[in-house]
């Protein structure tokens, strides 16, 4: 099992081998709410979701189902002939997350189980997030930040009636968090503490970001350190390996890849283009 914390919400990676049929009791985590993803399987026949061990999910098998449950909800899990299984669970308290994010008002009672629920944007963004579980770049703190909140946002907040674009940040509160992003640069910086800087909720900052610069937080600290990046690369004699490390990548081979995508040439590449 993998897992990992963002803004106080923790994200669990399992994966099961598993031979014929399966029933077994899910943990009540008696005191969380949880969001469970299937995100993989293999058998002659699908895993479910259970209110009893004896009670078949009455809802019809449909791909990138997921099941919610309220804190200390009872729930089983069965299949008949599975052979692998890969799956998430996403565990929060409601009234904390809701109150961190700035969710005033809940689209439905949140003390109500879904056995099976479907929702392929919901289903995406828990598969974005199970895939940084393991991601150690400074900038997988702000992009699991965000996700979790789109998620939050998802489940729990009404849809905003449509007014055309998306209004920005004002001047001040836009300088006030470049300056801080700059100043932690290259450190893991939470999404938390820059809505807080603008007086906003984490869902209304990203949106205002993206709107005022183009790219979401995340991508904005990501590419700010590939602009460190090139200038070292530029002014000094530095090798890739102490590039990598002054911009916060694990090391030259992550840098490398990373730099690559986002340029499209390797750092050495890159370099040597512009300096003969």
């Amino acid at each position: 099992m993998s897992s990992r914390n963002w803004n106080g919400v923790n994200v669990d990676l399992n994966e099961f081998t598993c031979t014929g049929r399966v029933l077994f009791q899910m943990d009540s985590h008696e005191e969380s709410t949880r969001l469970g993803t299937l995100l993989e399987e293999v058998g002659r026949d699908h895993a479910e979701t259970r209110s009893a061990a004896n009670k078949p999910n009455p809802i019809a098998y449909k791909p990138k189902h997921m099941y919610f449950a309220p804190a200390g909800h009872e729930l089983w899990g069965h299949s008949s002939d599975t052979l692998y299984v890969k799956c998430a669970a996403i565990s929060f308290d409601v009234a904390m997350l809701q109150d961190r994010l700035g969710i005033c008002e809940s689209l439905g009672p949140v003390d109500t189980p879904h056995l099976r629920l479907f929702d392929d944007r919901l289903w995406t963004l828990v598969k974005l997030l199970t895939d940084s579980i393991s991601d150690t770049d400074p900038t997988a703190q702000l992009y699991g930040d965000s996700l979790t909140a789109a998620i939050a946002a998802r489940l729990f907040e009404r849809p905003k009636e449509s007014k055309g674009s998306e209004s920005g940040l004002s001047a001040i509160q836009l300088k006030d968090a470049l300056g801080y992003l700059e100043s932690k640069m290259p450190e893991k910086v939470e999404l938390e503490t820059l809505a807080k800087i603008a007086g906003l909720s984490q869902s209304h900052f990203s949106r205002a970001f993206k709107a005022s610069t183009g790219l979401a937080p995340y991508q904005w600290q990501l590419q700010s350190r590939i602009e460190s990046a090139r200038n070292l690369l530029l002014n000094t004699n530095d090798g890739l390996e102490d590039i990598a490390i002054a911009t916060g990548f694990a090391d030259a081979v992550h840098f490398g890849r990373t730099f690559r995508k986002l340029t499209g040439a390797t750092p050495a590449a890159w370099r040597m283009d512009r300096l003969t």
